[in-house]
């Protein structure tokens, strides 16, 4: 009796469990599909994004954007000059000082020989006129005083021929207003500044189709490799030599030598002339980059923001230049443009998921 009790027993066991796991293996996946639904209600909120007509609109309350950390800044009207892209270097100043130093040698000389030659003249007058009186004196001293007379002229020619051949060779290498500087005596302030390196001077080359400098005109210069120091550089003149790496119109400008150094290369900035180009200044911390292109946030009403494409290609210490598609007072997202992207690629993700 106990037997069988205890068999039937067993037997209800084994029955039991087989139910069991087979309840367990036919609901499992009914199980983990309403796990998932209860999950997706769980995280689940409502969407600030809406999209109509191509353009995608993210709709934040005020609470939101402060919590956020979104604000926003009017654009400011700005105009925009063109500006020409050029490259020089600092030139070595040592063959112009060499060539001054000849001149000024030659120039000297002259001096002496021409105050000597007046001596000369004097002896040879004052000898001939006792020539002529009885003959006082002899043929053979007037002729040698006339001769010491005609060699000093020729002295006297060499070195002013030689004083002027050093100065045409100056502006042909520098110009005629560096070699201006360099023939005068004392020296010009300006060629001293450039001896005791005050200043150096540079040698730009500007393309062919970029407007001529005017007597006041600068350019911005920033030394290679100087990670965007710029020095302001004066124009001097026009430069009767080219560089021999680049095609283009050269022309000396005179620039503080604190970042500066003979032999360098720099890349120049040279505003253009005519009229400036309307548009605003867009802040840089305004900007976001997708897909290799610039764009911006626009607020609209209180709690509206609008992605918009802006061009990128003029850069200024302000931020970036932009002549078309916004206007001054436009409110431009300056903090938290990154969210505002990022809810909107959720957004789309979600739609693509939907469909």
């Amino acid at each position: 009796m106990h037997r069988k009790t205890a068999i039937f027993l067993a037997i209800q066991s084994v029955i039991i469990v087989v139910l069991f796991w087979m309840l367990a293996f036919y609901g499992k996946d009914e199980f983990e599909a309403y796990s998932m639904e209860e999950e997706e209600e769980t995280i689940s909120s409502p969407s600030h994004v809406t999209s109509e007509a191509g353009t995608t609109t993210i709709t934040l309350s005020t609470q939101t954007q402060q919590q956020s950390g979104i604000a926003t800044s009017p654009l400011q009207a700005a105009t925009h000059q063109a500006e020409t892209v050029s490259y020089g270097q600092v030139m070595s100043i040592d063959t112009l000082l060499e060539m001054r130093t000849r001149y000024l040698a030659a120039r000297a000389e002259a001096d002496v020989v021409r105050a000597s030659i007046n001596a000369s003249k004097q002896e040879y007058e004052r000898l001939a006129l006792l020539n002529r009186d009885n003959r006082n004196v002899s043929d053979r001293a007037v002729a040698a005083a006339e001769s010491a007379w005609k060699s000093e002229q020729a002295r006297l020619a060499a070195s002013e021929t030689a004083a002027a051949s050093l100065r045409d060779s100056m502006r042909q290498q520098w110009g005629e207003t560096i070699a201006g500087w360099a023939t005068r005596q004392p020296a010009d302030i300006k060629l001293q500044r450039l001896v005791e390196y005050q200043d150096v001077l540079l040698q730009v080359t500007l393309p062919f189709d970029a407007p001529t400098p005017q007597a006041d005109s600068t350019l911005l210069v920033t030394p290679a490799g100087s990670g965007g120091q710029i020095v302001k550089a004066s124009l001097v003149s026009k430069s009767p030599q080219t560089d021999n790496t680049l095609q283009g119109r050269t022309y000396f400008f005179r620039a503080p030598s604190d970042k500066l150094r003979a032999g360098m290369r720099v890349s120049a900035r040279f505003g253009g002339a005519g009229k400036g180009v309307d548009g605003v200044f867009v802040p840089a911390s305004a900007i976001i980059w997708y897909a290799n292109q610039a764009w911006v946030y626009l607020k609209q009403g209180e709690d509206k923001f609008v992605r918009k494409l802006i061009k990128a290609d003029i850069e200024t210490d302000q931020g970036w230049f932009n002549s078309g598609g916004l206007q001054p007072g436009d409110a431009v997202v300056t903090s938290g443009a990154q969210l505002l992207l990022s809810e909107e690629f959720k957004y789309q993700i979600t739609n693509e998921n939907e469909d």
